[in-house]
């Protein structure tokens, strides 16, 4: 996890702000398979509306008399229709932000047919969204983002069900969209509505052919009356009663009518290869274009953050070609690197697509967020897991990918900076084993902390116990083995034991299945012998089904010796012969091995803090920081954060003395220091005490250290007041 100085509100760190419990369906065994979607979208960033028309094509795994499918609450339905036009019986089941489509007549397994849903709605909050609290789907005149996750559209099987698309969305003139597979430049809008040429009254349902028409073409958009200026909170855990429509043998006449305002333009998207193409960004980009290492490499970026544009397209085109020596080819040579606003998650991906939060763009390239958001057209777009107990494959393989970068980047010393990040997050919850993710909410911290950072440590000590050559090996074959096509834990497993060419049983037993790590302690005895010294010790650890090699590193007064022991069941002997004398012996001095330690538990209790900081918990997140002192008093990012809290707060007083141990403390991370001088002459600013505000950031500026701009902070506040914002309504 990237610690960062800005107050949590603000945080860079991509794993905090997932830290809000998703509304998400019990795991069943999934009935219908989707294929295809035809989606004719418009937008009206000023009202904030979106109208869509989808054309889903499926397939049913069993005999189906309905179908269910996922859609945004803040999205009401207008009609459902099937593949004749006639219209079907639904039911808006808001708990599980899902509609469910009587079917005019049952669909046998394997059989396809389509439905089409006529739908709009205003997105402008996190009210209605099917992860509570998050913005995942939202329209604005500044930046809009439709992403998969929000469930702009009807979708069945989330993160499983890779399917195909065809895209068009009108949008007004100026604004650029991002997406999958773009076919063409803008164009003046074609997307239509349809009135009926006159009403009819509803005649009973009659059963219909299921089968599809054997050519698709993008319907058109029904007209509506103009959006209410609020929409109802329809996330609530009341069912609405299904709505009865008429079905009729053909589709009745109608007359069409130019859905978007005259000088809108449509932007056309086509992905064939079965993946998740379902996100669109939208905003008055400027699109900086190259060709770097095979790639094509576009970014967009809005006009305050263009002059970036092209050191972020420099280091995504050398990750994007690091990835493919590792991995083989991406779905496609074209990748295009987005900007999204800050009110939303830190990232997100689609085929051809990594789109980061603006406040990761600056001079200095957040390369270890673009390559996680690179490393997923390989790591998702490609390689899918086949259901939820396998999301590691995909957001582990995606943070690993991610140390791996900054190690050819960085070198040794910044790839075990990673791995202490991902240690942190995989032992955060370590009473769940990974193999029970599923059985969380997806956007839980408890279930990203597992699949992302406990899987991405499986694959750091994978590679460890198998060797760079077999692992990278293992990796790639799996890589291009499944590529285009979900796969499973042990589809992996199998893989990786050809390579390896023994069975790893024991590994995945260990730590998927599994819970806990090994804290380590080590006794041992130094014997003087004609050659030098003999070392007679033992490893003890409390797991007694552990097995693991370990690393010890033994310092003498000469050269340092290494030696990789077997460490099996709590008591693990070892003799090691030294020629000089030894001073210090180190157990697993390159954390390879996940294992717990003070310092681990450490950071462990100061990123839950931040969590439930970020959940708006202030009393419990301070409960949680304190045992972090009660680890190390002298914390001083434990007393940081603790300050940080008292700030939000407004209890300056308490923050300032929080500030002040900070200040006074172990001094890890070192950026504590600048940044709570800072935070103090803000403190000061805002309770009317100038001078005091103005030593404390001259203090700031005596640090010469500019960690995430911190001197630049100083500067702006001697020169003009800090002043506090307003609390908005409701806070």
């Amino acid at each position: 996890m990237q610690l960062t100085p800005r107050p949590l509100g603000r945080s860079a760190v991509f794993l905090l702000v997932f830290v809000l419990i998703a509304t998400v369906f019990a795991a069943e065994k999934p009935r219908l398979r989707v294929d295809d979607y035809v989606i004719n979208a418009a937008i009206t960033p000023r009202s904030h509306h979106l109208h869509g028309v989808a054309s889903v094509k499926f397939t049913a795994l069993d005999d189906i008399t309905s179908a269910v499918f996922e859609l945004h609450n803040a999205l009401r339905v207008n009609r459902v229709t099937g593949p004749a036009g006639e219209k079907l019986q639904y039911e808006r089941i808001s708990q599980d932000n899902a509609v469910r489509v009587i079917l005019p007549k049952t669909v046998a397994k394997d059989d396809s047919t389509t439905l089409t849903f006529d739908y709009d709605g205003v997105l402008n909050s996190a009210d209605d969204s099917p992860v509570e609290g998050l913005k995942l789907a939202y329209i604005d005149e500044n930046i809009s983002y439709l992403m998969y996750p929000g469930r702009w559209f009807p979708v069945n099987g989330y993160n499983s069900n890779r399917f195909t698309a065809k895209i068009n969305i009108a949008v007004p003139a100026g604004y650029t969209v991002v997406g999958s597979g773009r076919t063409a430049g803008s164009s003046p809008s074609t997307v239509a509505v349809e009135e009926p040429a006159a009403p009819s009254e509803e005649s009973a349902p009659q059963n219909t052919s299921s089968s599809t028409s054997s050519e698709e073409t993008a319907p058109v958009l029904r007209r509506r009356a103009a959006a209410p200026a609020t929409t109802p909170n329809v996330g609530t855990t009341k069912r609405r009663a299904a709505v009865a429509h008429s079905a009729t043998a053909t589709a009745p006449a109608v007359t069409t009518h130019a859905l978007a305002a005259p000088g809108s333009t449509t932007f056309s998207f086509d992905w064939q290869k079965p993946s998740f193409p379902g996100t669109l960004i939208i905003g008055k980009f400027q699109d900086t274009s190259s060709q770097l290492n095979g790639a094509n490499i576009h970014v967009y970026f809005p006009a305050n953050h263009a002059g970036f544009a092209s050191a972020y397209a420099e280091t995504a085109g050398k990750e994007f070609s690091y990835f493919s020596s590792l991995y083989g080819p991406a779905p496609s040579s074209t990748l295009n690197i987005v900007e999204l606003p800050d009110d939303t998650i830190p990232y997100t991906w689609a085929p051809e697509v990594a789109a980061i939060a603006g406040r990761a763009v600056s001079a200095k390239v957040d390369y270890r967020l673009l390559a996680n958001a690179i490393a997923h057209q390989w790591w998702g777009a490609s390689v899918s897991p086949t259901s939820s107990e396998d999301a590691w494959l995909r957001d582990g393989a995606a943070r690993f990918s991610e140390a791996r970068y900054v190690e050819s980047a960085a070198g040794v010393g910044g790839y075990q900076e990673v791995i202490k990040d991902m240690e942190v997050g995989a032992l955060a919850y370590d009473n769940i084993p990974l193999a029970s993710v599923g059985k969380l909410s997806p956007f839980s911290p408890e279930a990203q902390s597992l699949a992302s950072d406990k899987g991405a440590m499986i694959f750091e000590m994978l590679r460890w116990v198998m060797g760079d050559n077999q692992f990278d090996n293992a990796m790639r074959n799996f890589a291009m083995q499944f590529a285009g096509k979900p796969a499973t834990g042990a589809d992996f497993r199998k893989i990786a034991e050809q390579h390896f060419g023994s069975n790893l049983e024991w590994f995945f037993a260990e730590w998927l299945d599994s819970t806990g790590a090994p804290e380590f302690k080590n006794k041992y005895t130094v014997f003087r012998i004609a050659k030098g010294f003999r070392v007679t010790g033992q490893i003890n650890q409390d797991l007694d089904l552990f097995r693991m090699p370990v690393d010890l590193k033994i310092d003498t007064d000469g050269k340092p010796e290494e030696k990789r022991i077997e460490v099996v069941g709590t008591d693990s002997p070892y003799t090691v012969e030294t020629f000089g004398m030894p001073r210090k012996i180190t157990i697993d001095p390159n954390n390879h091995v996940l294992k717990n330690t003070g310092e681990l538990k450490l950071r462990i209790a100061i990123m839950k803090g931040e969590q439930l900081v970020q959940q708006g918990d202030l009393a419990q997140a301070l409960t949680e920081l304190q045992k972090a002192l009660d680890i190390n008093k002298n914390s001083s990012l434990a007393h940081y954060r603790i300050a940080e809290v008292f700030f939000q707060q407004r209890n300056y007083q308490a923050a300032a003395n929080e500030y002040r141990a900070a200040r006074e403390g172990d001094g890890e991370p070192r950026w504590t220091e600048v940044w709570s001088s800072i935070q103090l002459g803000k403190i000061f600013d805002a309770t009317g005490q100038r001078d005091r505000a103005i030593n404390e950031y001259r203090r700031a500026l005596e640090t010469n250290d500019n960690f995430q701009g911190a001197l630049d902070e100083a500067r702006k506040y001697l020169s003009t007041p800090y002043q506090r914002e307003s609390k908005s309504n409701g806070q």
